[in-house]
């Protein structure tokens, strides 16, 4: 009988790159640069908006594989991110 393990996608590493952009590395080997500043324009909630100011924005940080800011104020879907999408 064959064992059968399932691993989640996740983010495996997130370094800052310029202006609002990080590299995001993926536990299946794809790395993609993600920019956030069209979503942070469009943001309308402090909890958001906030992290228009890049000092906020630099302190984002990985929590069991989601890439996420503060104490849960900004976190985006794993798929979408693999996507490209915010």
């Amino acid at each position: 009988m064959k064992t059968q393990t399932t691993d989640y996608l996740r983010v495996v590493g997130a370094e800052y790159v310029s202006g609002y952009q990080i590299r995001l590395s993926f536990n299946d080997g794809l790395v993609r640069e993600m920019d956030f500043e069209p979503f942070l324009k469009k943001a309308r909630n402090p909890m958001i908006t906030k992290y228009r100011q890049l000092r906020n924005f630099k302190k984002f940080h990985l929590h069991y594989g989601d890439l996420m800011w503060g104490d849960f104020d900004m976190i985006f879907p794993i798929t979408d991110l693999h996507r490209g999408e915010i």
